[in-house]
């Protein structure tokens, strides 16, 4: 195996710079001056609140829009992205790392006393670097928290079209292609059309910006995510002679799905959908109104806290059970001839059992004897009656 074509690959370009610079630019000049719903953030310690202006939905449909124009007028390639996989992996690292470079150092820096912007130092700095220092740091009046979050799920959409284009110029679109694609545009438009319930869910309420977030955000969630059209086909890729080592799966793996097996899948999705977005929204009215109705019926509320009505008097965490049916639905369409296209479901399983520890952990000491009768009421965690 040729190591030297391997780490050329490895080495940003100009042009992989370029389209990371422009990406990042349109998304925040979009973020700014696009209309869009302002939605109050959570009530913070020091009794203010953030606001997020909720255009992502516009954004995304005017950055596809652009994309699509773009590819129309030949000023770019509607292949750019995975023809240069692995160069824009590398160049989003890179960026990731130096982000986190000074991040870790403004907050050190920082003397605010707003709850927001308030660095919270352990002095250990594997902890401070990778949990991070900040929970809301802004940069020229941009939350950072809210904009990387929306740059990874468009990165993901832009990446899956660029092997959707990719697939199309082979002329070797198949059923199983169609159905993964079909899931995750559906996925990610249905995130932005509910974009403000993001407001309330833990990585904007609770998690601060750390090497975790960052990278997981602009590097994990559009690499991986779109993990069922990868396979890293290394030696194919060098004696094809391309000039990117991250291969497409589904462009490289041809398979046949039954009219039964199709239509499980589907059912997989829908349900997985059902769960994670009525979980979610049930969470962020309830925040809103707590005496909005759930399932036709007053909600019950724990310690007058904690809401213990429709999913969330199901299981603990019902929404990450949702999430999970989905990521497996993403992954179904790829068969079970290998398992690579299942790594994103089996790495979500384990993040999200660690989150639902940590929350567990964090709600333990923050509600204390309410969390205690929660558990007595909803005793199972993310998995009805089995855990």
């Amino acid at each position: 195996m040729d190591l030297g074509f391997l780490l050329h690959a490895l080495i940003p370009s100009w042009n992989s710079v370029a389209v990371l610079v422009v990406f990042f630019a349109y998304l925040a000049i979009a973020g700014s001056m696009l209309p869009g719903k302002l939605v109050p953030g959570v009530t913070l310690q020091d009794g203010s609140r953030l606001h997020y202006r909720c255009n992502g939905l516009l954004a995304l449909l005017l950055l596809v829009g652009l994309f699509g124009v773009g590819s129309k007028m030949n000023l770019l390639s509607p292949t750019v992205i995975s023809d240069r996989g692995l160069e824009l992996l590398s160049t989003t690292f890179m960026f990731s790392f130096l982000t986190m470079v000074v991040l870790y150092a403004t907050g050190c820096r920082s003397q605010s006393k707003g709850s927001s912007l308030k660095p919270h130092i352990t002095g250990n700095l594997m902890h401070d670097w990778w949990y991070g220092i900040q929970l809301n740091p802004q940069f020229m009046g941009i939350d950072l928290k809210f904009f990387f979050v929306r740059a990874g799920m468009m990165g993901w959409l832009l990446i899956n079209l660029s092997v959707l284009a990719k697939n199309v110029e082979d002329g070797s679109l198949s059923q199983s292609m169609i159905l993964y694609q079909l899931f995750c545009v559906l996925y990610i438009l249905d995130y932005f059309v509910h974009e403000e319930y993001m407001t309330s869910t833990w990585d904007i309420i609770a998690e601060r910006v750390g090497f975790m977030l960052v990278f997981g955000d602009l590097v994990w969630i559009p690499f991986t995510f779109s993990i069922q059209a990868c396979n890293n086909d290394l030696e194919k890729k060098i004696t094809s002679n391309l000039h990117h080592i991250l291969g497409w799966w589904l462009l490289n793996n041809k398979v046949v799905l039954t009219l039964a097996a199709a239509i499980a899948n589907c059912f997989v999705f829908l349900i997985g959908y059902l769960v994670f977005r009525g979980a979610n929204k049930q969470k962020h009215i309830f925040k809103q109104n707590p005496k909005a109705l759930i399932w036709g019926k007053p909600p019950k509320v724990i310690g007058g806290k904690l809401l213990a009505s429709g999913y969330w008097g199901i299981a603990r965490h019902s929404n990450y059970l949702g999430d999970l049916l989905l990521a497996l639905s993403f992954s179904l369409p790829c068969g079970i001839s290998s398992p690579v296209p299942y790594f994103y479901p089996i790495y979500l399983f384990i993040l999200l059992i660690w989150r639902e520890r940590r929350d567990e952990a964090r709600c333990t000491e923050k509600y204390k004897d309410i969390w205690a009768e929660y558990c007595s009421f909803v005793p199972w965690r993310i998995f009805p009656y089995l855990y």
